[in-house]
């Protein structure tokens, strides 16, 4: 492990501090979208402005790559992530900012892409999963630790808004002066929406919803908290704790998950969350309108705090679940492509996730966040049991529970040693 971190350190060290800076950014926009007083729609549209960005450049930027070339992409786009942060703090206007997330978006996953393709061509057969390790650890606490750089300074100021155009530039450092050239480029095929449904109706639809959910937790938790009065504080702990449980319990949930039918461990973890999203309404007031919480850190604000907790401890795994139930009904030589597809289908999920849950929150109240998340975790658990009435447990050895990060693009789900993709001729 030490080897494989050394010989890409310079690489890992950009990821964590652009990881840091895209935790913080997101979360700053959302608490500022409260102090600006933003309805929730709006505020709502302006988040899945990222979603869209960010998969029409996963659709578009390969092509970019093909005829330019790595470097030139990366330090494009990495310039335009940078800048775009800045215009936010100039231009404080609902429709600019919205332009702006679709920047940010379009911007950052010709980033992951590049990064993902440098991986891939230091990784060997022997070392890529310790590669994949390394970024999936990175990527959940480096994203946690950026919002705790809300403490930072007030979101109503120019300060937060140049640290994260600071921290955006500073990760291009150790990357572009990395002595490795750049990879050659490699295009990766995917399967169809169409034929993932045939292959994994469970699947398919778990993946969609999932869409939903972790665009709704990871761009609108700061904004409900926001809007409920917590301190900035209580707001960056949220979100910080709510993304640590997410990576912690990837592993015991998958370690569960590959010892017989997956689908169990899917419904039961859905049906879980559903529950700790219920008793999270409970703990914030009795009705969806009027939300209470103590005016300081009390048993209520405590109890609410343990029940998000372990609604991300059982939410956010499910998107990796969903991956490997999916694998267990194609061959290995499919896995990637696979992967690929249910991004696409994870990616329409996130486009529309944040508008959905915005309405919700505005014909509800603030708890309309919960019940959002409750509505589509329930639609997961419901037809994941429909679905084992249909199709018996199918054991491939091939497919095990591979924790990955929901920001993963197919480039970095070759690092997934299950795949069996050839990412090497050599051992370096």
């Amino acid at each position: 492990m030490g080897k494989v971190l050394k010989n890409s350190f310079t690489l890992f060290l950009g990821y964590a501090i652009l990881m840091i800076a895209h935790g913080f950014q997101g979360n700053l926009l959302g608490v500022r979208s409260v102090v600006e007083e933003f309805n929730f729609l709006t505020t709502g549209a302006m988040m899945s402005g990222y979603f869209i960005g960010y998969f029409a450049g996963a659709q578009t930027i390969p092509g970019m790559i093909s005829k330019v070339g790595h470097i030139r992409v990366f330090a494009a786009f990495a310039s335009m992530a940078s800048l775009s942060i800045l215009i936010h703090a100039v231009f404080v206007n609902p429709l600019i900012w919205t332009l702006g997330r679709f920047i940010t978006g379009y911007s950052l996953v010709a980033i992951f892409i590049v990064m993902e393709s440098w991986l891939n061509d230091r990784a060997t057969n022997r070392t890529r999963g310790q590669l994949l390790s390394i970024y999936m650890f990175l990527s959940f606490i480096a994203l946690a630790s950026g919002s705790l750089l809300l403490n930072f300074s007030s979101p109503e100021k120019y300060e937060p808004f140049i640290l994260v155009s600071l921290l955006l530039s500073l990760a291009l450092i150790p990357i572009l002066l990395t002595k490795r050239k750049a990879p050659k480029f490699k295009k990766l095929g995917y399967l169809k929406i169409k034929e993932l449904y045939k292959i994994s109706p469970l699947g398919s639809i778990s993946m969609l919803c999932n869409g939903f959910i972790h665009s709704a937790i990871f761009t609108l938790t700061a904004v409900y908290a926001a809007a409920m009065n917590f301190t900035i504080f209580e707001i960056s702990l949220l979100i910080f704790l709510i993304t640590v449980a997410g990576g912690i319990f990837q592993l015991p949930i998958g370690f569960y998950s590959d010892k017989g039918d997956r689908r169990l461990i899917i419904v039961f973890c859905t049906f879980a969350a559903s529950i700790f999203c219920f008793l999270a309404i409970l703990a914030s007031g009795t009705t969806l309108e009027n939300m209470y919480l103590a005016s300081s850190i009390g048993v209520d604000k405590i109890m609410f705090f343990i029940y998000v907790i372990l609604y991300a401890g059982m939410a956010l795994p499910i998107f990796s679940l969903t991956l490997a139930y999916v694998n267990d009904y194609i061959p290995k030589e499919k896995f990637v492509a696979a992967g690929a597809g249910m991004q696409l289908v994870f990616g329409i999920g996130a486009m529309f996730g944040p508008i959905f849950c915005t309405f919700l929150m505005t014909k509800y109240g603030t708890n309309g966040f919960f019940v959002h998340l409750l509505i589509f975790h329930v639609l997961i658990g419901l037809f994941g049991m429909f679905r084992m009435t249909k199709r018996p447990y199918k054991d491939n050895p091939e497919s095990t529970f591979t924790p990955l990060p929901r920001n993963i693009t197919p480039l970095g789900i070759e690092l997934d040693p299950t795949t069996g993709a050839d990412i090497s001729n050599k051992e370096k």
